[in-house]
């Protein structure tokens, strides 16, 4: 399994860098006017191109049901290592990602920016939002995967991949930290670390409480990441 997952690794990263680099020569030998552009964004890009593929490689082994050894060994051990005392403050993390705190959340955000003349920032946080929370129902419905029955847990709705919780809270959370960084560049370390935290306590909670796969959550961060970084690359060649 260890020598799988290393190949798979450098298979990925091997065609990260084949993509950027051809479009890098793409963009210099067809398109010079956007050479500055994606230089400018090519951390960016680069971000997107790895987040796009480990999202693809992850969701065809759910698909493929490769996955079920992996997902199986995680959640066991999870189980077996977090305290049950533990349980309520995760508890308390899914209900951050929930949509009662996320829709007043996002409108208070959005009418906030929009209040400032932030345009940009009101636009990418709305489409970044609601193409998450499209693509989590479009993928449940059209994956259908069975959600964890390794130990009694609390029933939740619909399939279990993606993790909704976690793609939309990684959506919202990248989406802010993109807008942070274009109207205060100084505070970027600062949210980029609460919105780390955040993600990654919503997602370990879906587990901790047993109501998803290790691979709906990792699929569901690279999907909710890569969602506002391609609308911010898109949104910022139409503003330049």
């Amino acid at each position: 399994m260890t020598f799988e997952l290393i190949k798979d690794l450098v298979k990925l990263l091997l065609i990260v860098a084949f993509l950027f680099v051809a479009l890098s020569v793409y963009l210099g030998w067809k398109q010079r006017a956007w050479t500055a552009f994606a230089e400018k964004h090519r951390f960016s890009i680069l971000m997107t191109l790895v987040l796009a593929i480990v999202g693809i490689k992850v969701s065809e082994d759910v698909v493929n049901r490769e996955s079920g050894p992996f997902d199986v060994l995680v959640l066991q051990f999870i189980h077996a290592n977090v305290a049950s005392s533990l349980t309520g403050l995760f508890e308390a993390a899914t209900i951050s990602g929930s949509a009662r705190v996320l829709l007043p959340l996002v409108i208070s955000m959005v009418v906030a920016l929009l209040c400032a003349k932030r345009r940009f920032e009101a636009l990418l946080i709305t489409v970044s939002v609601l193409s998450g929370s499209m693509t989590v129902y479009v993928l449940k419905a059209a994956v259908g995967r069975a959600r964890p029955a390794l130990w009694d847990t609390q029933w939740y709705w619909g399939s279990s991949f993606p993790s909704g919780h976690t793609l939309v809270v990684a959506a919202l959370a990248t989406a802010t930290v993109i807008s942070a960084n274009r109207i205060w560049p100084g505070s970027r370390k600062f949210v980029m670390s609460i919105a780390l935290v955040w993600v990654f306590s919503v997602g370990i909670s879906r587990l901790v409480l047993g109501v998803h796969w290790p691979t709906d959550v990792l699929a569901a961060v690279c999907i909710g990441m890569f969602l506002p970084l391609a609308i911010g690359i898109v949104l910022e060649s139409l503003y330049a």
